[in-house]
């Protein structure tokens, strides 16, 4: 048990569990054009594994995996500690994972060789990869702003020093974290107007339609199908329809959708499809980090 209210605890677990329905949703288009997916599905909206990777049905890939491999070094630690978080994705890499991103693969590697927790900035690692995998972190600081910005830093400049990959994540992430609370709708709006304020790079209104793994093209179309659908199988199903990153995106949308909605609106077909492990270790998840929480 959790000293959370009972609806803290199901929006959370809609964040989390939402982040895992959108991975699983979107692997079976990731890569395609939307043209692709309406000449195979018509509209992909129900989960059936496949795709590039040829999942089995309900598997999920990195933004799940990584998602999860950080909650268990912040639990394992009672706390969050770099240099643990970096030692379970090592662990991670080497359990040999469906797949990794480039830039996520180069910096756990660097800190396996050098042991340095930090990348060097780049300009080329403006990826999505330290947004997709940061919602054990906002769970994990639930009553502490400082230490969700501190946190959510650290955790990214093991594989991601960029600046649009820095905002990005953090504003994200602050938009769960107000959605957990239960904070009024605008609260989210706010937070989106003032990343594109800082960034005007992510202005998403009127959507600029792509969907790459370029950390500027995940947040426009995650923040468009947030705003546009309320419903949260509406938002998934227009987000992963858009083709190329749609597990991460889907994902992304999944966490903000999910979130907002709670756990007990998730669509029971796509629960009832998802790998009953990757669901058993949320639940579980869910749980540890927000007792962490109460704490911080």
């Amino acid at each position: 048990m959790t000293p959370w209210p009972a609806e803290v605890l199901d929006r959370a677990l809609g964040a989390y569990l939402g982040l895992a329905l959108g991975d699983a949703l979107g692997a079976s288009v990731e890569f395609m054009t939307p043209r692709e997916i309406q000449h195979q599905y018509g509209v992909h909206r129900d989960i059936v594994g496949g795709g590039w990777l040829k999942l089995a049905r309900g598997a999920v890939t990195d933004d799940t995996t990584m998602s999860l491999a950080l909650g268990r070094a912040i639990i394992d630690r009672q706390g969050f500690n770099t240099t643990a978080v970096a030692d379970s994705f090592v662990a991670w890499l080497r359990d040999k994972p469906v797949d990794c991103g480039n830039t996520c693969r180069r910096g756990i590697r660097r800190y396996i060789t050098s042991g340095t927790l930090t990348a060097r900035p780049n300009e080329a690692d403006g990826g999505n990869g330290a947004l997709m995998r940061n919602l054990p972190v906002v769970l994990a600081s639930l009553k502490n702003e400082q230490a969700l910005a501190r946190w959510t830093i650290a955790q990214c400049h093991i594989t991601h020093h960029h600046r649009l990959s820095d905002a990005a994540t953090l504003a994200v992430s602050q938009m769960v974290r107000s959605l957990v609370l239960g904070e009024p709708k605008s609260r989210c709006e706010t937070l989106a107007q003032t990343l594109v304020t800082a960034h005007p790079v992510f202005r998403f209104a009127p959507y600029p339609g792509r969907a790459s793994g370029y950390v500027v093209d995940t947040v426009q179309t995650v923040l468009h199908q947030f705003f546009a659908h309320e419903d949260f199988e509406d938002c998934l199903v227009a987000t992963v329809n858009q083709g190329e990153d749609a597990d991460t995106t889907g994902a992304v949308a999944g966490m903000l959708a999910g979130a907002r909605c709670g756990a007990h609106k998730l669509p029971y077909r796509w629960l009832r499809a998802l790998d009953r492990l990757i669901e058993a270790q949320i639940r579980a998840q869910t749980t540890a980090l927000l007792s962490l929480a109460a704490r911080y």
